[in-house]
């Protein structure tokens, strides 16, 4: 399998630069895989398609300020961008810069404190942030909110403004730790949280800390010798528990995104979800069944992706190409601030066949 088998055309023009004046203003398409149909929607019609007794799975990862520009102590410019925190004043981060630095060197931040670049590790830079604050401090000080790089503004280092700081978050974000928005819980503001309680839908959420791997292009030609980045996750026994109940008693378990699919698969043993707290590097393509979920929300994403890759596993690559062929020519918003798709696999219950590819 190749990864120009996941490939599709997208006018840029398509490609989202900023959020809807609502959360919940933005368009929904519906795609039943059994069907192999397609309808046309507002997000807020999601209540017309959820029961009394369903679950829907959030994701509660809160998106750190991520991005930080400073200069080497010979002048050059460096934009960072945080992956993952490591300690109180160590991080993990990928540097924009002309010239690598070396370890040992330092980066020279806007309030006159310093980085100590410790090393590499792959793509990514070993930091100590020379601050007595640690970066849970800092960052929300010096930091700016992470948008992802199809984000395009004129002045990159103000680009930022006070809309992104709240939309490009979920309403119910609480663990800080993410440096890219888990974006299909853009969509939800407390009027459709509302009307999803009135309807007897009840809610449980998990934790995984999307990293900026989410954004690096596959570099291999074959899917199957792709690795994937490592990101921490949490899925609580609460949370376990809630989706027994909800299942035992004839309800759905529905995923709000990519990242709570990854979570929750990531945390079955011998097929049963379980609590788990730690990494994961799940890579999931067609060829993988996914059980722990029976729908699934989720946002466009790029060509070629692993998040395209993960949703074509859910209900069959040429369906989901189609899907977003007939996306494109209804002209859908992609992306971060994009629609949003509803989906429902065809696999039959109990079935541990994939959806064909």
């Amino acid at each position: 399998m190749k990864k120009s088998d996941f490939h599709y055309d997208l006018p840029r023009e398509l490609i989202a630069q900023a959020p809807l004046a609502q959360r919940s203003a933005s368009r929904l398409l519906v795609v039943d895989a059994a069907a192999r149909g397609f309808a046309d929607r507002r997000f807020t019609d999601l209540v017309d398609y959820v029961r009394a007794g369903d679950l829907l799975v959030f994701n509660d990862t809160r998106v750190l300020h991520a991005r930080l520009y400073g200069r080497k102590e010979t002048g050059g410019a460096v934009e960072i961008l945080i992956e993952r925190i490591t300690g109180a004043h160590e991080a993990l981060a990928q540097l924009g810069v002309s010239k690598k630095p070396k370890q040992g060197s330092r980066i020279l931040l806007g309030d006159n404190s310093t980085i100590l670049v410790l090393g590499r590790e792959g793509e990514f830079y070993s930091l100590r942030f020379e601050s007595a604050e640690p970066l849970e401090k800092l960052l929300p000080k010096l930091g700016r909110m992470p948008l992802p790089p199809y984000i395009e503004r004129e002045d990159k280092v103000s680009a930022i403004d006070a809309d992104d700081e709240v939309r490009y978050q979920t309403v119910f974000a609480h663990t800080p730790g993410a440096v890219a928005a888990p974006t299909a819980g853009l969509h939800f503001d407390a009027p459709l949280l509302d009307a999803l309680r009135e309807k007897g839908v009840d809610f449980g959420y998990v934790t995984l800390h999307v990293g900026a791997g989410t954004f690096q292009p596959m570099r291999r030609d074959s899917v199957e010798d792709h690795v994937m980045h490592r990101e921490w996750l949490n899925v609580g026994a609460e949370l376990v528990e809630k989706m027994r109940r909800t299942r035992a008693q004839g309800g759905r378990v529905v995923a709000v995104g990519t990242t709570v699919v990854r979570a929750l698969e990531s945390a079955k043993r011998d097929g049963v979800v379980e609590p788990f707290a730690g990494e994961t590097q799940i890579f999931i393509f067609p060829g993988y069944a996914i059980t722990s979920v029976d729908a699934l929300v989720t946002n466009f994403h790029l060509p070629e992706s692993t998040l395209l890759m993960l949703v074509s596993a859910y209900a069959g690559r040429k369906l989901i190409l189609e899907a977003y062929r007939h996306a494109v020519e209804q002209r859908y918003r992609f992306f971060s601030y994009g629609d949003a798709m509803l989906i429902f696999p065809k696999a039959p219950e109990g079935s541990i066949e994939t959806p064909d590819t």
